[in-house]
């Protein structure tokens, strides 16, 4: 029965996608569902809520089979997320006779507001699809003060202020805006969240002042590119950072954090001063997620990135250098794309061995049906997995905490490790710490000092 059933919420992909799940779940546990999100407890739901991702194909792999498990096992399922609302291509017979979902009940990414409605239909044994964009009224004001004609325009998505299931409640994940400006010949994810639509800064202060007061310890802003913010409504990234700043500054006994999400180089540049100082306050990690994909000009010109790699340096040397304490740059390679030729992967190898980043995410090449770099003639397998392997190989070389042992930090523990075996903690440059597993520690700041090191994390 509709508001008694059990749902199982399965999410795949970025901060944002969470964030969505998160707001799905909270939605139905209002309503009175049990929603249960352990991979060991699906067998036990009803109806399994599948959230997808569409940037590589594993993922989006991933997600057709568990559709295909679901539907195996007779369970009533609901489908979401970038796949479904970028068009797919999860063939259900492998010959192109249309898509594993097309029969399924369909939320759009940005209409998970309505989950409560489908779910409610999909357990009648109704199939719903709900994928058309928000609008939202806008005006503008003249001058004079007369009122120009409401035009519409994209919505950042659902309202911010939905009741939510976190999975981690020390973690709020706050989505700024939807889209992007851009247009890169591979991401397929353009196709599903579009243009560029920005929540009203207004209503993110808003988002962080409750979530203060419900204890949460790190705040993450999440897009598909938080450099672009605000471009579509007048006001800057830094204009809603710096209003952030001012909540968390009104709230000096909380101890939450900032944590800004992955921008790309060319909406940041214009802004890199200000950023200078924003990641430099003490409610701020010193972070930044830029990804650069490629060291060589030309095929970053063939993907229409829209920067060059003098470009990337600049963000990267003038956080590094220009933030009090330093600043930890993570970024992403795509290795093997269509037209990269040798020299242009020893120019992407070049600059990994010159900055030595900390945090590296290297991912192999993945044609994506309908986009511009699918339709090129792509590089040979073994030829993109040992572009890969070497440049995996000279990431492994770099033990950028090695110098650390003996350090004293500032730490705050949100989670346990992987293992069970700690709890893991994050200093001002957001590093991974690892602390003993004591409950009376979990959202806290300590103070340690730093035992032990490994590649990816400092031990305290």
């Amino acid at each position: 029965l509709p508001g008694t059933a059990t749902v199982w919420v399965k999410t795949w992909g970025c901060s944002h996608n969470t964030s969505d799940a998160e707001y799905m779940a909270g939605m139905l546990a209002a309503h009175g569902y049990d929603v249960v999100l352990e991979e060991d407890s699906k067998n036990d739901a009803d109806l399994w809520l599948l959230n997808s991702c569409t940037v590589k194909g594993p993922s989006e792999s991933s997600f057709v089979n568990a559709i295909k498990k679901g539907q195996s096992d007779g369970k009533k399922i609901v489908v979401s997320g970038c796949v479904p609302q970028g068009g797919g291509s999860g063939s259900s017979s492998g010959s192109g006779s249309g898509n594993v979902w097309d029969s399924l009940s369909v939320i759009g990414v940005q209409q998970i507001d309505r989950v409560v409605e489908v779910v409610e239909e999909t357990l009648k044994g109704n199939t719903v699809k709900i994928m058309r964009e928000r609008k939202l009224d806008s005006t503008s004001t003249s001058t004079d003060g007369a009122t120009a004609p409401r035009r519409k325009r994209k919505a950042g998505g659902a309202p911010l202020g939905l009741p939510k299931v976190r999975r981690n409640p020390f973690v709020e994940i706050i989505p700024i805006n939807t889209g992007c400006l851009n247009q890169c010949t591979y991401c397929k994810t353009k196709h599903a969240r579009g243009d560029l639509g920005s929540y009203e800064p207004e209503e993110v202060w808003s988002r962080v002042e409750t979530v203060i007061g419900e204890g949460v310890k790190e705040i993450w802003l999440t897009s598909e590119d938080t450099g672009a913010y605000g471009k579509d409504i007048g006001v800057t990234i830094v204009d809603l950072l710096w209003g952030i700043v001012r909540v968390l500054e009104r709230h000096p006994e909380c101890g939450t954090m900032l944590r800004v999400g992955m921008t790309n180089p060319p909406y940041i540049l214009e802004h890199l001063d200000e950023m200078v100082k924003i990641l430099s306050h003490p409610r701020v990690f010193s972070f930044l997620h830029v990804p650069v994909q490629s060291g060589s000009d030309r095929v970053l010109d063939d993907m229409r990135r829209q920067y060059s790699v003098a470009e990337f340096k600049e963000v990267v040397d003038r956080l590094r250098s220009g933030v009090e304490g330093g600043c930890t740059i993570a970024t992403d390679i795509i290795c093997g794309f269509p037209t990269e030729a040798d020299e242009d992967f020893e120019e992407t190898m070049k600059l990994v061995e010159e900055y030595k980043f900390s945090v590296l995410h290297i991912s192999q090449f993945y044609p994506r049906p309908g986009t511009p770099a699918a339709r090129l003639p792509r590089l040979s397998g073994e030829t993109v997995k040992s572009r890969s392997r070497a440049l995996t190989s000279l990431f492994n070389t770099f033990l950028p905490y090695e110098k650390c042992v003996g350090d004293v930090l500032r730490v705050l523990p949100t989670e346990v490790s992987a293992d069970g075996k700690h709890y893991v903690a994050h200093d001002k440059l957001y590093r991974q710490v690892l602390v003993p597993l004591d409950p009376s520690l979990l959202g806290k700041w300590l103070t340690i000092k730093v035992v032990k090191t490994g590649k990816f994390f400092l031990m305290g």
